[in-house]
């Protein structure tokens, strides 16, 4: 099969004119992100894991916190296969290693071979899979490209919904979860991640390179009319502040994926089943940032949506560190609700503004460096938050940073992101 449709006098998709049976590519995307956003609802599997291994909280975390970083490595390293090779081969190899790597999660006799098998390859398969939908998505919507992308991705941000209860059904037994279950539930549901990602994989395409939606323009679009490559882009100002936002963005986002449930525990005095019942709530947010700040890319530009976005984190992280208090819900759940928004509108933004800042020929590569600051940010982030906890008592005095970082971000982002100058006509 080729990886490009070949263009006919009229050209359809699905059976549809191409403008029409493009939306297709984003459902498509969206579900492919549910099975690759299942590392989101680790904290299902953390408890019971950590009972069934003998192992301390710490490195019950270890598994999340590598596959993470995989993740974030693994981008940049295939980045460059999605233009040389098309986004069908890489969704079906990169499904293939998601399964194994939970496959083999499930045979493990420790935590480290845990770690090992589902956070090195789980989060590698990941890695390969992430971009094919993100830049099918892009390429079939120059017109809307923030938020056919953020479409394709609010999968990954509701991903929780689905799979958190999904597994936690399977792991449980006379209304109790038995921590033996939890390795034969990573079996089940990595050879299904394996089968539905293969299949859903095989549709995907890049349109033929003279294809354009009826009545669009670069103008229109808010697309520039570069096609920079790697190095080239890294030369430009508007990369540097894409990363450093995106860093910040991750930092926080994730750290309030980690610590939600104990936040609302540990300071504002919530019951454990309060508290995770608001973390559904919040991956909702979490989805819906995608497609919100896609759109508000779309309509304001790269610069504006990173500046609301990190205005947005500094009030929420300054509501945090100044109003928490026992009782407070309502400041939980405002704070956190941000968080995860802002960190799925990072999730939308930085793809979607690597593509208005560089073109869409050297996407792949150029992403993917890009996305290497969510790695960061995913480190940074939970080693902030557990060495403040440890340190002082209580997780109050991680938000104070947060906000600073905010505030910068803002900054960063009002000075460099701009749209390098026009390299060719």
């Amino acid at each position: 099969m080729s990886n490009v449709i070949p263009q006919p006098r009229e050209l359809r998709v699905f059976g549809l004119p191409a403008e029409k049976g493009r939306w297709i590519f984003i459902i498509l995307g969206l579900v492919i992100n549910i099975c690759l956003g299942s590392i989101y609802a680790w904290s299902v599997f953390r408890k019971p894991l950590q009972e069934y291994f003998s192992v301390g909280a710490t490195e019950s975390l270890l598994p999340f916190i590598i596959f993470l970083a995989v993740f974030a490595i693994t981008m940049p390293l295939v980045g460059g296969l999605l233009d040389r090779h098309g986004p069908r081969k890489l969704a079906v190899i990169g499904g293939i290693v998601v399964g194994i790597g939970w496959i083999l999660g499930s045979l493990s006799s420790g935590m480290a071979m845990f770690a090992l098998t589902y956070g090195v390859i789980g989060g590698a398969g990941v890695g390969i899979v992430y971009n094919a939908p993100i830049g099918v998505a892009g390429r079939w919507f120059p017109d809307r490209r923030g938020l056919a992308v953020g479409g394709a991705l609010l999968g990954f941000g509701i991903s929780p919904l689905i799979v958190a209860p999904l597994a936690n059904a399977m792991m449980t037994q006379n209304n109790t979860i038995v921590p033996a279950l939890a390795l034969p539930t990573f079996g089940y549901l990595g050879l299904a991640f394996l089968v539905i990602l293969v299949i859903l994989a095989l549709p995907l395409r890049f349109p033929p390179p003279d294809w354009k939606p009826h009545g669009y323009s670069a103008t229109i679009a808010m697309c520039c009319v570069n096609d920079l490559n790697r190095g080239q882009m890294v030369r430009t100002k508007a990369f540097w502040g894409l990363w450093f936002c995106f860093l910040i963005g991750t930092l926080a986002g994730l750290m309030a994926i980690g610590i939600s449930s104990p936040v609302g525990q540990e300071v504002f005095s919530l019951n454990a089943a309060t508290a995770a019942a608001l973390v559904g709530v919040f991956a909702i947010f979490n989805g819906i940032g995608r497609p919100i700040f896609g759109h508000i890319v779309d309509r304001t530009g790269p610069r504006n949506s990173a500046i609301l976005n990190m205005g947005i984190l500094f009030l929420a992280a300054l509501l945090l560190g100044t109003a928490a208090s026992p009782g407070a819900t309502w400041v939980y759940i405002a704070g956190f609700a941000a968080l995860w928004l802002c960190l799925g509108g990072w999730l939308a933004i930085a793809p979607a503004c690597t593509g208005a800042f560089c073109g869409t020929r050297f996407y792949g590569p150029n992403y993917g460096l890009v996305f290497t600051a969510y790695g960061v940010g995913a480190i940074l982030g939970n080693l902030l938050a557990g060495n403040l906890r440890d340190i002082f008592g209580s997780y109050v005095l991680v938000f104070y940073p947060v906000a600073v970082l905010a505030a910068i971000g803002m900054v960063i982002a009002f000075v460099l992101m701009k749209p390098p100058a026009p390299t060719k006509a």
